[in-house]
């Protein structure tokens, strides 16, 4: 089982940046690759991010490329989104999880482990 808890959601003009903290506990973090989606109201549930285990490999929805930068430190059990110029469309609750694969993940039934989510809001 693992336990994850994203923190570091807020309010922030476009333009501006925020960077989301996923803290995972429970069993073995480092062996599993970890992504991030976000939900915006009325919509699903889209891929925004993933890093694979080691953090040798990352991957970044078309939309949020060049933009968003995924890291992790396994030492501490906690993955990063670095999210720079933000725009009024990447408002939404950020989601992050956790697969069983060490491989690059992309889509939501995918990943087993779930935090509850952190609210980004950016204004025009």
């Amino acid at each position: 089982q693992v336990q994850l808890v994203e923190s570091g959601g807020g309010l922030v003009q476009a333009g501006g940046s925020l960077r989301l903290s996923c803290a995972a506990s429970g069993r073995s973090f480092s062996s599993a690759s970890m992504g991030w989606f976000r939900q915006a109201p009325g919509k699903e549930r889209e891929f925004v991010s993933a890093i694979t285990w080691s953090g040798g490999g990352t991957y970044y929805a078309d939309s949020v490329k060049g933009r968003f930068t995924i890291s992790r430190d396994n030492a501490k059990n906690t993955v990063y989104l670095q999210m720079n110029s933000l725009k009024p469309e990447d408002t939404a609750v950020y989601y992050c999880a956790a697969t069983r694969y060490l491989s690059i993940r992309t889509r939501p039934n995918e990943y087993v482990y779930w935090g509850q989510g952190t609210q980004v809001t950016v204004s025009s």
